[in-house]
């Protein structure tokens, strides 16, 4: 029987960058770009938040949580710029990697804790769009090594990288 520890550590595949973006002042719209520059211990350059907070440094969503977020609001899929996350992941869950540490492109960055929505997404998606969000608002991540993450990097947590090299691609 696999312990506790193996099945955190087991994921069934890597995932998938499908959307970064910057937001470059407070309440300024977030800009999508094609790749980002991670810095140690600050977030994202070019980003407002980029050395406020390095447990906040870098905000992440789950694609998937798109359309979900848009059946629950009674529409299509939510544009990710609306929620205003730094990168959208698909095809791994970002709540699996809260204390965890991940590489995405030449950047490790470590899941501090859910991203919990804020008041503007009652501005941006509309009324009830602070509930629909609720557990579906994403991942707060830390910079541990700088690089670059570009659009399609893989998304590989490290003991999985470890523990089953043979199956991620590098």
């Amino acid at each position: 029987m696999d312990s506790l520890s193996d099945l955190i550590a087991r994921f069934p595949h890597p995932g998938e960058v499908t959307w970064i973006g910057r937001r470059p002042a407070r309440r300024a719209d977030v800009i999508p770009c094609t790749e980002v520059t991670a810095l140690v211990g600050r977030g994202l350059e070019g980003d407002h938040y980029a050395g406020r907070s390095g447990s906040r440094g870098v905000t992440l969503v789950q694609a998937e949580h798109l359309a979900v977020l848009g059946a629950l609001l009674h529409r299509d899929p939510i544009d990710p710029a609306l929620l205003r996350r730094n990168l959208v992941v698909a095809g791994v869950n970002l709540l699996a990697l809260k204390g965890q540490r991940f590489r995405i492109g030449t950047a490790v960055l470590e899941g501090t804790g859910p991203c919990p929505p804020c008041s503007r997404m009652e501005e941006a998606l509309g009324p009830g769009g602070y509930n629909a969000m609720r557990g579906h608002a994403g991942l707060n991540a830390r910079v541990v090594t700088g690089g670059t993450i570009r659009l399609g990097d893989a998304v590989i947590p490290l003991l999985a990288e470890i523990d089953r090299e043979d199956t991620f691609p590098r």
